[in-house]
């Protein structure tokens, strides 16, 4: 990496690809060598607007680069990342990692093999109102999530689960450190030949308890969390980056300055409801997880989403995915 810098390019610039391109040319730790794209009409505008190098050859970009982000459908995830991973490139992988499990281990096991890092794009767990929880203490014993989205063409190419569930199962698994024991799922197609509209029970070893419900048939987008604990309530609006906590406590003194308490007697007790709405920094969520992708090639942060991460959560989906296939049929 000459002058500290890292050789990126992007592999897919269609309607997110695009944006990946735009954040690389800004980020002062890397060098932006190029894009490519099957589409070859696509690559030459996003090259001129972004003033970027389009590559007619994947294998070209390769030559020229120590990492790339690959923004390409689900289907072909597998066999690029393989591609580059092979080459010894770094590589982001927009969520899902793959298709199947089974691609995402030989993934991972190559990834080892050749001593490079997979990166996956679950966006959400840099949401601020979800990381505005990294205060409190948190071990859910009962968690509701909710995504709801009106209908695009985008992403069709993917049951509803592995499109916008996976987001949640994701989170989920970061608030939740338990295998997962048992789940009960159902779904149905509505306006595609895929499900579009899906709802998971999922039970955790340690007892936690999850109702997780994605559509991609909806008004308007709906991204809702409501986590339920031992002396603690919070509410996290994902969509609208807000964030509330409710906590019983012993003593007002345990409170934040910030937050209104209010004294309540229960049971003998005289105990105390805080109520705290923290105040959250809005960012460009993208632009910081490439950022980090790129700290983490050399060595100064950590990967948000693991390669290892990834390929859990889309373990719990294709479960998921498979218990509404057998309803269905």
């Amino acid at each position: 990496m000459k002058n500290n810098l890292v050789k990126v390019g992007v592999i897919g610039v269609g309607h997110l690809g695009q944006h990946h391109a735009k954040h690389y040319k800004n980020l002062p730790e890397c060098d932006m060598i190029g894009i490519f794209d099957v589409d070859d009409t696509q690559s030459t505008r996003i090259s001129k607007k972004y003033n970027i190098p389009s590559y007619s050859a994947l294998e070209s970009l390769l030559d020229r680069v120590d990492a790339v982000s690959i923004v390409t459908p689900t289907r072909h995830h597998s066999s690029v990342a393989k591609l580059c991973i092979e080459r010894g490139k770094h590589v982001f992988i927009e969520k899902p990692i793959t298709q199947t499990l089974e691609q995402a281990d030989k993934l991972l096991k190559i990834a080892k093999q050749k001593n490079v890092l997979i990166q996956v794009g679950h966006i959400e767990r840099l949401n601020p109102a979800l990381t505005a929880l990294k205060p409190f203490s948190i071990s859910p014993k009962f968690i509701e999530l909710q995504r709801l989205a009106p209908y695009t063409s985008r992403g069709t190419d993917v049951p509803v689960v592995l499109d916008k569930m996976i987001h949640d199962i994701d989170i989920l698994l970061s608030l939740v450190h338990s295998p997962v024991e048992a789940i009960q799922a159902k779904g149905l197609s509505i306006l595609t030949n895929s499900v579009d509209v899906a709802h998971a029970r999922i039970r955790f070893e340690n007892g936690t308890v999850a109702s997780i419900m994605s559509s991609r048939i909806a008004k308007n987008d709906v991204r809702k969390i409501k986590l339920f604990q031992l002396e603690l309530y919070a509410t996290i609006d994902l969509f609208a980056q807000t964030t509330e906590v409710y906590r019983v406590l012993e003593d007002e003194k345990q409170g934040s300055p910030s937050a209104l308490i209010e004294p309540f007697d229960y049971d003998d007790k005289s105990l105390y409801i805080s109520y705290e709405k923290p105040t959250l920094e809005k960012k460009d969520l993208l632009k910081v997880e490439l950022k980090n992708f790129i700290s983490s090639i050399k060595g100064t942060e950590t990967s948000i989403v693991s390669g290892v991460e990834g390929r859990d959560a889309l373990q719990v989906a294709l479960k998921i995915q498979n218990k509404i296939v057998q309803d269905l049929n």
